[in-house]
């Protein structure tokens, strides 16, 4: 007996059947008992054990599996943990899909099983498991599913079975305690000695903390189904045993087998797939960063909102038979395919044109690189002389104090001089730079920074301090001096001029910068905006930016001596390697609406600037503004030649406005995402022609593909969802699929959401958009919505933006958003309207308005809600959330408060 475990975790027990539970088939419901002579047991008894079989659901369907997931559960869980699992199984299989058996074990003292009286440690777990499949006659090919401390012994049993084991799968699982971390802070509180058999055996504390921690909360039933097993202190001995056997350091008596499976898991050559609930309190990321260090072939998907009951918290099942579907469609890999491995070039194979190329043409130059209107003390420019030589110093002192090619670099600092030097001194020496936009809001930041795990942070006052006090990971180097005392409390180490000071001490005394990365390496993970869901880190090779940048400069003829007025981030980053004078106007960057259109004129005269991108936030507000432009502002302004607008549909009208003040420019707006940022282009022109050809198209036209982008539709069904062959005729509305060499390469850490993004694409360069749209008879394409805002109505499909631009025409209305509520076929269509003048509160709107808004819509409409403002995206301020809109709408008409949205 373990100290500190109570005399009743001794008790012994019976295996028994468990009860009828919801969702739980009984014919999946076996008991095994293994007998005390099996080689590889090790306690030398008999032991039973309940576990849950499709084997039998199988021959019933006529079946034969080509191979077996092996199912093992944690602490205080059990087999009913993987009910969806099994159940999924058995819907593949009848699909005309691969057949795998499933078996899903309850660990002896545990679940169903066989109460033994005994202290079962790490290494007798392992035994046990062992012994079991030995029993059932278990052959290969076999997959290992394992979440909590059941992905420890699940992976032991994988290293002891390499003959059988073609894959390997964990749910929020640890098989290495670092040295210098201490166990999370739950597992402390559990393990002190007067508290462990209380907390764990005698009261079901430990259970329901777990229980509590689900996301979203469980349903009755099913929290009742994870108790059943462990109704009174008698049968929740194996909980507190599970607990005392974690490993709290090397003087532990099952940290040897830790230390075993550990080194084990590293040598195995098989495909892995790790999944994640990040809202974990016990596996932290660090479990996960050492998971992928050890396997670094693993495909990886973090499932965000989702916490350590991770199977009941998102859909585990669908992931994992998609997963097994790619990766061992028979059971095993196919022939010529081995295990994908992320880029480890360290430079051999040099981009043809890196992404500095155009600094290294200027550096001898001292024209102006770049102004920042709002320095401290008043305008600042910088030349290419001097910007060449500071990303120089930075990259050889970020050498000099260890970051190397690889790293992840957080850049928490707003655009200006210093987030230039350091991200191209990063990307020079092949670090990854970490670009998340403050639009995201703290909470949104956090999940980019902590998922994107980076090494260093470089940042900012505001940033350092927000890393410091949310746990960001990352050493720090601050882009201002400090106190001591601040530097202290912040955890800064260096100051971004006091690394630049150590790399030019470098090169003075001959050092000289690494190889250029290949171009395949990674280069940046840019975070998406966050508007359709959580942010999603977007993987760019340093090849892929660098065909950012060519087709940008080919479609707008930007280049060395063109002045550029970015409002708009990823201009103000690509600016330098443009070779564009760059200019960030005066404002603040996580709202667009800050800036001004005085502000503009004086970044346009301030950079001589002939270009100017604005985001539709901040151009509205522009034009919003522009009654307090003086006469020399509408003389800068008179010289711009080309203005952008991109981020969120632009309409004609607000094109038209910013022509008025910028008259002598060609309004265009690409269409991209941060997945691809430049797909399409269409100016102004085009669009009134657009809209003149095909009045009754709806949608917004966005024009004709880039430059070696390839654009087609995938067709939407009856229930909204994209099928068929991917098709170029027009006038076919569906999902926008789109093909580039600037292209993302990936999603961080997002596997599940990376393969729906290319599912069917037989171009590795392809990306399924999200966007819903359709392609007219000249070429052009129109985007009419996001796919999960498409509306299924009894009559059909509905996209929303053309019924919302019939309605946004009416005179008293500003803003509009088109919902739907109801079931997936028979959906109502909902329109939520801004007015002119704003009402003062939410609710139904007034006869004459909704009769009009009826009438304007040209679609059968269920209802009209006026509201003084539309909820929108953080980031620009611009997109209409939709799909807030529809649960709002919902609730409000289902009898709900008319709160405001």
């Amino acid at each position: 007996m373990t100290a500190g475990l109570p005399r009743v975790a001794a008790s012994t027990a019976p295996a028994t059947q468990p009860p009828t539970l919801p969702g739980l088939d009984p014919a999946w419901s076996r008991l095994v008992t293994v007998p005390a002579d099996l080689p590889g047991g090790s306690d030398h008894h008999e032991r039973t054990w309940h576990l849950l079989d499709t084997a039998g659901s199988l021959a019933a369907l006529g079946v034969e599996p080509v191979g077996t997931l092996l199912c093992v559960h944690g602490n205080p869980t059990w087999s009913y943990l993987w009910r969806s699992v099994l159940r999924t199984s058995l819907e593949v299989a009848a699909a005309g899909g691969p057949a795998w058996r499933v078996i899903a074990v309850d660990q002896l003292d545990m679940g169903f099983s066989e109460r033994t009286g005994l202290q079962r440690g790490l290494p007798q777990r392992v035994a046990d498991l062992g012994a079991l499949t030995d029993e059932l006659g278990l052959t290969g090919p076999v997959v290992t599913l394992g979440h909590d401390w059941g992905g420890v012994v699940s992976l032991g049993w994988a290293v002891d079975h390499p003959e059988l084991v073609v894959g390997v799968a964990t749910c929020n699982t640890a098989v290495h305690q670092p040295d210098d971390a201490p166990i999370p802070a739950p597992l402390r509180l559990a393990l002190r000695p007067g508290l462990l058999g209380r907390a764990t055996v005698v009261t079901p504390a430990f259970l329901e903390t777990t229980l509590a921690i689900a996301h979203p909360k469980l349903d009755r039933p099913v929290a009742d189904a994870f108790r059943a097993p462990y109704r009174g202190a008698a049968r929740r001995g194996g909980i507190g045993g599970f607990v005392a056997d974690i490993p709290v350091d090397a003087a532990h008596a099952s940290a040897p087998e830790l230390d075993r499976i550990s080194t084990g898991v590293a040598a195995l050559e098989v495909p892995a797939l790790l999944l994640w609930g990040p809202r974990d309190p016990v596996f932290l990321e660090r479990y996960l960063d050492d998971l992928t260090e050890r396997l670094p072939q693993a495909d990886v998907h973090r499932f965000e909102g989702a916490g350590h009951l991770l199977p009941e918290d998102a859909d585990v099942a669908g992931t994992v038979f998609d997963w097994l579907g790619d990766r061992l469609p028979d059971g095993h890999v196919p022939v010529g395919v081995e295990p994908s491995l992320p880029s480890v070039s360290e430079g051999k194979d040099d981009v043809s044109r890196p992404l500095w190329a155009a600094l290294d043409e200027l550096r001898d130059s001292d024209e102006p690189a770049l102004v920042e209107m709002a320095a401290p003390g008043g305008t600042r420019t910088i030349s290419w002389r001097l910007l060449a030589r500071r990303i120089d110093e930075v990259a050889a002192g970020l050498v000099d104090i260890g970051v190397r090619h690889g790293d992840r670099v957080s850049l928490l600092v707003t655009p200006g001089a210093d987030l230039t030097a350091a991200l191209y001194a990063c990307v020079r020496i092949g670090a990854t730079v970490v670009v998340a936009d403050a639009g995201l809001g703290l909470r949104g930041l956090t999940r980019a920074v902590k998922g994107a795990r980076p090494d260093w942070i470089i940042g900012a006052l505001p940033g350092l301090a927000a890393a410091r006090a949310l746990g960001w990971p990352g050493r720090r180097i601050a882009t201002l001096a400090l106190p001591a005392p601040a530097r202290a409390a912040l955890r800064v180490e260096h100051t971004l001029a006091s690394v630049a000071r150590r790399g030019a001490r470098r090169l003075a005394a001959g050092a000289v910068l690494p190889d250029a990365p290949s171009s395949d390496s990674p280069a940046a993970v840019l975070f998406t905006s966050g508007s359709t869901g959580p942010a999603k880190g977007v993987v760019y090779t340093h090849g892929q930016l660098g065909a950012v940048r060519d087709v940008l400069s080919a479609q707008y003829d930007v280049g060395i001596g063109t002045g550029l007025v970015a409002g708009f981030a990823p201009f103000a980053l690509l600016g330098p390697a443009l070779g564009a004078r760059s200019v960030a106007p005066d404002m603040d960057v996580t709202a667009p609406r800050t800036l001004t259109a005085r502000a503009v004129a004086a970044s346009v005269s301030a950079a001589d600037a002939t270009v100017v991108f604005l985001s539709p936030a901040a151009l509205a507000n522009v034009v919003a503004t522009a009654g307090d432009l003086t006469d020399a502002d509408r003389a800068a302004l008179s010289r711009v030649r080309l203005f952008l607008s991109a981020g969120a549909p632009v309409s004609a009208a607000l094109l038209t406005a910013a022509t008025d003040l910028m008259p002598n420019a060609s309004a265009h707006t690409p269409y991209g995402m941060t997945e691809g940022l430049l797909m399409t282009d269409v100016d102004l022109d085009g669009i009134r022609a657009a809209v003149s050809a095909s009045a009754a198209a709806g949608g917004v036209c966005v024009g004709r593909p880039a430059a070696s982008v390839q654009v087609r539709i995938a067709p939407l069904d009856a229930a909204g969802r994209p099928t068929g062959v991917l098709t170029d005729d027009p006038d076919v509305t569906g999902e926008i699929v789109v093909a580039a060499p600037h292209v993302r390469d990936r999603y961080d850490r997002l596997w599940r959401t990376n393969r729906a993004s290319r599912l069917g694409l037989d171009d590795p360069r392809g990306h399924r958009t999200g966007d819903v749209g359709h392609l007219d008879t000249s070429g052009q394409l129109w985007v009419e919505g996001r796919l999960q805002h498409v509306i299924t109505t009894p009559s059909g499909v509905l996209t929303p933006v053309g019924p919302e631009q019939r309605v946004e025409q009416l005179r008293d209305v500003g803003r509009v958003g088109v919902a739907g509520i109801g079931p997936v076929g028979t959906q109502q269509v909902v329109v939520v309207a801004e007015t002119v003048p704003p009402v003062r509160r939410p609710g139904l709107a007034p006869n004459a308005l909704a009769a009009a808004v009826r009438a304007a819509a040209g679609v059968p409409v269920a209802a009209v809600l006026v509201v003084p403002v539309l909820p929108t995206d953080i980031r620009h301020n611009s997109k209409v959330d939709r799909a807030w809109l529809s649960r709002w709408a919902s609730s409000v008409l289902g009898g709900g408060r008319m709160t405001r949205p």
